[in-house]
C-alpha cells in the first residue's frame, strides 16, 4: 500500500497529553495506523501503547473502537482521557439502555472519537460496524486472544469477524507481552497476517527486580511497607483466601490496604479498584486480574506473594510499578510450594505442556545466581550486553563455596529414605527433628539422622533446592513430591563429584538513610519540599473531583515542577505532560500554590539570613557560625553575601585578596559571565575555592 505524507502529529501530541516528544516507535506505529496498514505492537507496560491509537483516533474522521477486556477498566482509560480534553466513552452490559442509546446518537453525530467496548458488547453494536463510522479499531491486550499467551480469553477468539466486516480499516493490536509463537497466533486470530510489526525494547530500567526464597515472608513485606508507607503499590498472590490474609494482616499492622479477587462482586472489585486509583488506599492484595489497563502511573512497588505462572505474567505484572519513569521496585517470593500449586493448575489444561514448560523458565527465572534482567529480556528475545546493576543479583552477588560434603550428605538422606520423602522430611531427618512424621516412619533411624543441625532449616531448604537446580536429585510430583536421586547424584556419592553451591543471603527490608532523611530527623520542624507540597494540593483537587490523582499531573509533571518553579503561564506549558486543556483546567491553580511556596521559602530564608548575620555581628568567624548553626561554611558565605547586596555593613574583603577578585574578574570575561561557580573553579584550576569565588563575584556586581 502506498505511503500517505506524513501528518505533523507533534502538535496533537503537545495539546492533548502536554509532551514535546515521542517515545521510541511511537511515532513511526501512529503513522503506520494512519496510512490504514495493520499493525501489531509489542511494547512494555508504562511505553506508552494507548497513545499509538488515540493520536489517529484524534485524526480520523470517524470512531475508533477499543477492545478492553475487562468493564471495569474501561472507566479509567476514558477518565484519563477526557482529563486531557479528548472525547471518549465506554459502552459494556452495566449500562441502561438509555445511556447506552445516548452513546449510539452520540456516534452518530461523530461527537465522540474513542469509544472503549468489552468484546461480548460488540453484538450490540452491529448498526455502527460500518465502513462510514468505523475508521480504527484497537484490540488492547491482544495477548488474550491467544492459547499460547498468559491470559487467554474465548471471548477474544471471535474477534476475526471484525476484519471481514471491515476489510478497508485497519487494525491495531497492542499488547506489553508475547513471545514469537504469541505473535504469529494474534495475528492468525484477528486475520491480519501482513500486519506490520513493531517490537519496542522491553527494558524497563527504572524497576529494581528482587526475588527471594519465600521464607517468613509475611514479616518481610511488612517490613518493606513500613519503609514504603507513603507509596501505592500491588501485592500479588496465588489465591482469594491469601490476598484476604495479607490484607487483613497489613490492615492489622496500621496500613491502608484492601484485597481484590473475582470472589467480591462487581461494586466490591469497584469500589477497591477506584479508591486505589484516587489514591484512598495504599495498598492492594490482589489476584492478577487487578491491574490489567490501569493508568495509575505512581505505583511505586510490586510484590509477587507468590511466584507466577509464566514469566509473560509477571513481566506485565511489574510493569504495572513505576508507569512514570521513576524508580519502582519489583520484589518475588518464591518456594517449592508455589511450584506444586501451579502445577496443580496446570494439569489438565487443553495447554498442559506449554504451560509446565513456561512455568518451568519461570522457576529457573527465580532460582538463577546470574543478573536477573539479562534473563528476562532473553526471554522476549533482547539481549543485554552487560549486567544491569539494578537488580538483587547484581547488587549482592552470590558466594560459591564447596559443598560437596552439604551434598554428599543430603543426597545420603534421599537414598536412605528410599526416596519417599519431600524436601520437608528430608531437612528433618538431617537436623534431627523429632516430630510425629519423623517418628511414626521411624526416620530417626537413619544413619544420617541429626548429622546436619549445624545447619539451619532455612539454609538446608536452600542448599536442597540448588541441589535439584542442578541436577543431583529431582522433585516427583507424581509421588506426593518425594525428591529422587538422579545419575548425577551417584557420582557425588560415590566418586567424589564435586559440587558448587551459593552461600544463602538472608536480606532485609532496610531503608537507606540518605543525608536528606538525617537532616530532617534533626529537625522535623523543616518545611516540606515543592514536590510533596503540590502532591497534597493535588490530592485536595482529586478528592474534590472524585478523580484519580495522576489525572491532574502525574509524579514527573510535579517533579519537573519542582525543579523548574515555573512562574508564568508559558513557563508551566513547558512542564512535561502539561498540555493546553489541562493548563486550562489546573495550570492557574498549580500556580498560584508554585508561586505562595517560592515567596514563604524566600520569607524563610530572610529569617535563616538574619540568623546568620547576628552571629556574625557578635565577631564569630564563619567556621564558628557554621559550627553554631550545624550548616556548612559556604552556606555562611553565601547569607553574608546575600545580606552585604542588600546594603547591610558586612566586610567581604576580609575574607578574599584584592589579586583573588582579580583573578575571578578576568575568568568572568573571559567565561561570559557564567552563572555555575563550578565553572570558575575548574577554570581557575582550583586554585581559589569556591567560598572565595562567591565573595569575589558579589564584590564585583555591586562594583
Amino acid at each position: 500500500m502506498k505511503r500517505t505524507e506524513k501528518l505533523d502529529i507533534h502538535p496533537s501530541l503537545k495539546k492533548y497529553f502536554g509532551y514535546d516528544t515521542f517515545r521510541p516507535l511511537q511515532e513511526d506505529i501512529i503513522h503506520n495506523v494512519l496510512d490504514k496498514r495493520d499493525t501489531l505492537v509489542i511494547m512494555p507496560t508504562g511505553g506508552g501503547k494507548s497513545l499509538c491509537f488515540q493520536i489517529p483516533a484524534l485524526v480520523f474522521d470517524g470512531l475508533t473502537i477499543v477492545i478492553s477486556p475487562l468493564i471495569a477498566l474501561m472507566k479509567d482509560q476514558v477518565d484519563g482521557l477526557n482529563a486531557n480534553g479528548i472525547s471518549a466513552s465506554f459502552f459494556n452490559s452495566s449500562q441502561d439502555p438509555k445511556t447506552q442509546q445516548t452513546i449510539l446518537e452520540q456516534v452518530a453525530l461523530k461527537t465522540l472519537k474513542l469509544l472503549y467496548v468489552a468484546p461480548e458488547s460488540l453484538s450490540f453494536l452491529s448498526q455502527i460496524l460500518n465502513e462510514e463510522c468505523i475508521s480504527c479499531i484497537a484490540v488492547d491486550e491482544a495477548h488474550c486472544i491467544s492459547s499460547w499467551g498468559h491470559d487467554f480469553r474465548p471471548s477474544y477468539q471471535r474477534l476475526g469477524f471484525l476484519k471481514e466486516t471491515l476489510p478497508n480499516t485497519p487494525i491495531i493490536a497492542l499488547t506489553a507481552t508475547a513471545d514469537k509463537a504469541t505473535r504469529q497466533d494474534i495475528k492468525a486470530q484477528l486475520c491480519i497476517p501482513e500486519a506490520d510489526q513493531f517490537i519496542s525494547s522491553f527494558d524497563r530500567a527504572n524497576i529494581s527486580l528482587d526475588v527471594r526464597v519465600g521464607l517468613d515472608r509475611m514479616k518481610k513485606i511488612g517490613d518493606f511497607v513500613k519503609n514504603n508507607s507513603n507509596e501505592s503499590g500491588i501485592i500479588y498472590c496465588l489465591s482469594r483466601k491469601t490476598t484476604e490474609q495479607v490484607a487483613s494482616k497489613l490492615k492489622s499492622l496500621g496500613h491502608s490496604a484492601e484485597a481484590y479477587h473475582a470472589g467480591l462482586d462487581f461494586i466490591e472489585r469497584s469500589a477497591v479498584q477506584d479508591a486505589f486509583i484516587c489514591d484512598k488506599i495504599k495498598i492492594v492484595c490482589a489476584t492478577v486480574a487487578f491491574g490489567m489497563g490501569i493508568d495509575k502511573s505512581n505505583v511505586r512497588y510490586v510484590i509477587h506473594y507468590n511466584m507466577p505462572k509464566n514469566i509473560e505474567g509477571y513481566y506485565q505484572e511489574i510493569g504495572r510499578g513505576g508507569r512514570d519513569g521513576l524508580e519502582a521496585k519489583a520484589i518475588l517470593f518464591h518456594s517449592y510450594a508455589d511450584v506444586i500449586q501451579l502445577r496443580k493448575f496446570a494439569s489438565g489444561a487443553v495447554n498442559e505442556k506449554v504451560q509446565i514448560a513456561k512455568l518451568e523458565r519461570m522457576q529457573q527465572f527465580s532460582e538463577a545466581s546470574s543478573c536477573r534482567r539479562k534473563i528476562l529480556l532473553s526471554y522476549f528475545g533482547e539481549m543485554l550486553d552487560k549486567n544491569c546493576g539494578n537488580c538483587d543479583i547484581c547488587k549482592n552477588p552470590p558466594q560459591f563455596v564447596d559443598g560437596t560434603v552439604i551434598a554428599q550428605k543430603a543426597l545420603s538422606t534421599l537414598f536412605r529414605a528410599k526416596e519417599k520423602e519431600a524436601i520437608g522430611g528430608i531437612i528433618d531427618v538431617l537436623r534431627g527433628a523429632q516430630n510425629t512424621h519423623v517418628l511414626d516412619h521411624g526416620l530417626n533411624t537413619l544413619a544420617t539422622y541429626g548429622i546436619g543441625r549445624d545447619l539451619s532449616w532455612a539454609h538446608w531448604q536452600q542448599y536442597i533446592i540448588q541441589l535439584i537446580n542442578q541436577g543431583f536429585a529431582e522433585v516427583a510430583f507424581h509421588k506426593n513430591n518425594a525428591l529422587e536421586l538422579t545419575p548425577l547424584s551417584h557420582d557425588v556419592l560415590f566418586k567424589g563429584r564435586q559440587v558448587k553451591l551459593t552461600l544463602p543471603v538472608d536480606r532485609t527490608f532496610v531503608a537507606k538513610k540518605t543525608k536528606d532523611s538525617k537532616r530532617q530527623a534533626k529537625n522535623k520542624t523543616n518545611p516540606i519540599g515543592l514536590f510533596e507540597h503540590l502532591r497534597k494540593h493535588r490530592a485536595f483537587i482529586a478528592a474534590e473531583k472524585n478523580i484519580a490523582a495522576y489525572l491532574i499531573f502525574n509524579d514527573v509533571s510535579l517533579k519537573e515542577m519542582e525543579k523548574h518553579m515555573p512562574r508564568t503561564e508559558q513557563d508551566m506549558l513547558n512542564i512535561s505532560g502539561v498540555g493546553a486543556h489541562k493548563m486550562d483546567t489546573y495550570g492557574a491553580s498549580f500556580l498560584t500554590e508554585i508561586n505562595a511556596y517560592i515567596n514563604q521559602s524566600n520569607r524563610g530564608e530572610k529569617d535563616t539570613f538574619s540568623s546568620s548575620y547576628k552571629l556574625y555581628k557578635e565577631g564569630l568567624s564563619v567556621e564558628e557560625i557554621a559550627k553554631k548553626r550545624e550548616l556548612q561554611p559556604t552556606t555562611i558565605i553565601s547569607h553574608l553575601c546575600k545580606i552585604y547586596l542588600e546594603g547591610k555593613p558586612v566586610d567581604l574583603n576580609e575574607f578574599v585578596s584584592d589579586e583573588e577578585i582579580t583573578q575571578v574578574k578576568e575568568a568572568k570575561e573571559i567565561l561570559e559571565n557564567p552563572v555555575e561557580l563550578k565553572k570558575y573553579f575548574v577554570f581557575l584550576e582550583g586554585l581559589i575555592d569556591y567560598g572565595k569565588i562567591r565573595i569575589a563575584l558579589t564584590l564585583l556586581e555591586k562594583g
